[in-house]
């Protein structure tokens, strides 16, 4: 029997201490102080106790100052499975936050007490990102299980602060430490379908923008004597909307939707009564924009048409970025991606495919660093919902992945 034989066979009699995992984690709210949590110290610190008694004892801290939180630092964790060749390195990336449980009156059991039923485990976090997280222990565990060693280095990597921006996480490490290296293989499975084929490797530009229009106010009756803000926002909108169509003309079939897209979204209150013309007016863009489109060439455009809706309409328009991430892109045929589509192929059987996707990941901090890396996992996608669930057999098939790409080249 192959040291891979003996890490599937070891995984596939692992759902005790899977659930056991699952449920330990759970039970330890890792809230971020934005949403009215203490952090994820104390999940961090259970964790690493777990890890030292399966005998996972090579850990790192690098722990960021928070204020906001109990004893002031949000940890980040590196569990190192020493392999044949320190080249190479295979870095699998989970977090250690979860996001509130919502309305517990939606929820079915107790958000943070794992229940166990019909193949699946229930609880806040199980999916998001405990999945990842706990099938990458697995795979390691697996592997040392059989007896071996990895072919190369692994580097379990668990962060804080995903759910919230990750500037006390991903962010906090790429400022303050060399970890990474060029040749390393970087999978952050914290993305996917429940095929498990598709391996993102791209992300749209993002950029939300709010418009803010004054103009000036008077009654509904007389609306030649004011400027209406509301209208000359309307016709912005649909303006800059229609940039999709006649300048940001590109299509890229790796993204679904394949192209550009300038959505107007949010709309502030204006006046409170039907009958007076709006004199002051702000609304929302979010916009996602094809990697090879800059983002500063989109405001270039959106401030184009705003000087000539001002004219127009005789109002005033300026506009404030809420949030901005340009990412590069993982190539399609990197190392990283061609290894990992060959374990899956081995493992579930189905031919996973390059995407790319209009959301952000962490995967942009990464890339824009010059790391490759890659967001992919077989999920269920009930992240941030109310019962939110793994599949056993998911954590299992994952973990089982992970440990080909451990033990093959």
């Amino acid at each position: 029997m192959t040291l891979k034989d003996k890490a599937f066979k070891w995984l596939e009699g692992s759902v005790g201490g899977i659930v056991e995992l699952e449920s330990a984690l759970t039970s330890i709210p890792a809230i971020a102080p934005e949403s009215g949590g203490q952090g994820e110290m104390r999940k961090a610190e259970t964790l690493i106790g777990w890890l030292g008694a399966k005998g996972i004892h090579e850990i790192e801290r690098y722990d960021a100052p928070d204020s906001r939180v109990p004893g002031g630092r949000r940890p980040n964790i590196v569990a190192t499975i020493p392999g044949l060749s320190d080249s190479g390195r295979i870095w699998i990336m989970s977090h250690l936050d979860v996001v509130p449980e919502g309305d517990r009156s939606m929820w079915k059991t107790d958000p943070f007490k794992v229940v166990f039923k019909d193949g699946r485990v229930y609880g806040r976090g199980v999916e998001d990102n405990q999945q990842g997280l706990v099938g990458s222990i697995f795979a390691a565990l697996a592997v040392m299980a059989g007896g071996g060693m990895p072919l190369h280095t692994v580097k379990l990597l668990f962060v804080a602060d995903e759910e919230v921006g990750s500037a006390y996480g991903i962010q906090y490490l790429l400022k303050t430490q060399k970890l990474f290296r060029p040749d390393d293989v970087i999978i952050i499975p914290d993305g996917g379908n429940a095929q498990g084929t598709e391996i993102e490797v791209a992300e749209k530009n993002l950029c939300w923008i709010k418009i803010v229009t004054k103009g000036k106010q008077c009654h509904g009756s007389t609306p030649d004597e004011g400027a209406n803000a509301f209208l000359a926002a309307c016709e912005l909108a649909l303006r800059v909307h229609d940039l999709e169509r006649t300048v940001f003309t590109a299509r890229d079939p790796l993204f679904s939707p394949d192209r550009t897209t300038l959505s107007p979204t949010k709309k502030e209150a204006n006046v409170p009564n039907i009958n007076t013309i709006p004199g002051d007016d702000a609304f929302c863009f979010d916009m996602r924009i094809l990697p090879q489109y800059p983002i500063d060439s989109v405001l270039a455009e959106v401030s184009k048409v705003m000087r000539e809706v001002e004219a127009k309409h005789g109002v005033t328009m300026s506009y404030e970025i809420a949030q901005r991430n340009e990412s590069k892109a993982t190539a399609p045929d990197a190392p990283v991606v061609t290894k990992l589509a060959r374990a899956v192929k081995e493992v579930y059987g189905v031919d996973a495919k390059p995407i790319g996707i209009g959301g952000g990941t962490v995967g942009a901090y990464l890339r824009n660093e010059g790391f490759d890396c890659v967001v992919w996992a077989r999920l269920e996608e009930t992240a941030h919902q109310p019962n939110e669930n793994a599949k056993i057999e998911n954590i299992i098939g994952d973990a089982k992945v992970f440990a080909t790409l451990m033990l093959e080249e």
